[in-house]
């Protein structure tokens, strides 16, 4: 088997376990910033969003710095520094005693986070251009599975255990990731001397499209505005419609997993076509069926709807940032692909942390159903804009 699909299986069985520990909490992290003794739906949305974008805005600043170092001495130690990071911080979210001090562990969570975005970086410079689209679609699925038994194991476990239990829980498959990743992942990997490696300004200039690469950092920010704008308050949303339930964290658990169904079915196939006929194609599409399924959220009146349309959202996820991922791999210089696929996290990480605080102010002040509208018209504006930038690189090929 070549080292390229080797490695891919591994990061795939690593991603697969970090998505599931870090996906264990999302349902109830309202649920837990109550306990932690803030009070009425303002206050919590306000700090649930807070708590929820802290890691992002840390991961943001940093993932140009691990991009950097990535390609000086490779993304194994990347993977490595990440899965052991997040399995000590977890541990230590557990003995949290007031919201400041979730915070702030969650701003350490974003300084040593990374393992799926490191993963990505690796087995897209490793891959085969004419083998990306698979490959990145390929990897995607287990963060997408992941992710899909996140929510649901943390629901039961939250609601039969108790919220704390479920971090302590959270840290143990990050250790194991940390373990898989030392004993398994094999890079052949030639270190760079610092004074060999191009300036930012330098990687610009060497891109053969540098106006497509700046805007599949845009779409990237506004995929993750967009979709993780629900996630911190989505046990909240979930209460509304179903305000009887006695099993609400399970309840959020299977509505925050809805999507992953869909994503897990479709990711390796709508690799293959990107493949096939474009990932610009697949990504303006994707787009589209994005906002189409996102923008009827508002107007739904129990739990089985919402299911449903989170469903849609799942199909269109699996083809959007593999396809962005594709992109990038296929204009991108090797030798700079460290620094890029960086850069395209901290837009997604930033698109993480400003989505969920925009998300806790907009549901907060003006209901859930503006926040709804409000992301569907980003989506829409992002699918207009990725268009645009499509059709004058089709004119000037060459440029």
């Amino acid at each position: 088997m070549p080292l390229w699909k080797r490695n891919l299986v591994v990061v795939w069985f690593g991603s697969f376990l970090t998505a599931a520990a870090l996906s264990l909490v999302l349902p109830f992290l309202p649920l837990f910033i109550e306990e932690l003794g803030v009070d009425g739906r303002q206050d919590i949305t306000t700090w649930s969003g807070i708590a929820f974008g802290a890691t992002f805005l840390v991961a943001a600043i940093v993932s140009p710095i691990w991009g950097r170092l990535a390609d000086r001495k490779g993304r194994k130690l990347m993977l490595l520094r990440a899965s052991l990071g997040m399995s000590i911080v977890m541990f230590l979210i557990s003995f949290v005693q007031d919201v400041y001090q979730l915070v702030f562990l969650r701003l350490v969570m974003g300084a040593v986070s990374g393992f799926i975005s490191a993963g990505i970086t690796m087995v897209a410079s490793q891959t085969p251009k004419e083998k990306s689209g698979w490959a990145l679609g390929t990897l995607s699925t287990g963060g997408i599975a992941g992710g899909l038994l996140g929510p649901l194991i943390g629901g039961f476990l939250a609601d039969v255990v108790g919220l704390r239990p479920v971090f302590l829980f959270t840290s143990v498959p990050l250790f194991m990731t940390f373990l898989v990743t030392y004993f398994f992942v094999k890079e052949e990997f030639v270190p760079l001397e610092v004074k060999k490696m191009a300036s930012a300004k330098e990687i610009i200039q060497s891109l053969r499209h540098p106006e497509l690469i700046l805007s599949l950092f845009l779409t990237t920010f506004l995929i993750q505005f967009a979709a993780q704008s629900i996630s911190p308050i989505l046990s909240l949303y979930v209460r509304e419609l179903s305000p009887g339930t006695e099993r609400l964290a399970l309840l959020s658990g299977i509505v925050a997993s809805a999507p992953g169904i869909a994503a897990l079915i479709a990711a390796q196939r709508l690799g293959r076509l990107s493949d096939k006929i474009g990932a610009e194609r697949v990504l303006f599409f994707a787009l589209l069926i994005f906002a189409a399924f996102l923008i009827p959220q508002a107007f739904v009146t129990d739990t089985s709807q919402l299911i449903v349309l989170r469903m849609g959202i799942g199909f269109a996820t699996a083809a959007l940032l593999p396809s962005v991922q594709t992109l990038l791999r296929k204009n991108t210089p090797a030798n700079a692909s460290g620094r890029i696929f960086g850069y395209n996290q901290s837009a997604q990480f930033m698109g993480n942390f400003l989505g969920p605080l925009a998300g806790g102010q907009i549901a907060g002040h003006f209901g859930f159903e503006a926040l709804f509208l409000f992301t569907g018209l980003i989506v829409i504006t992002n699918a207009v804009l990725e268009r645009t930038q499509t059709a004058v690189l089709k004119k000037n090929p060459n440029n």
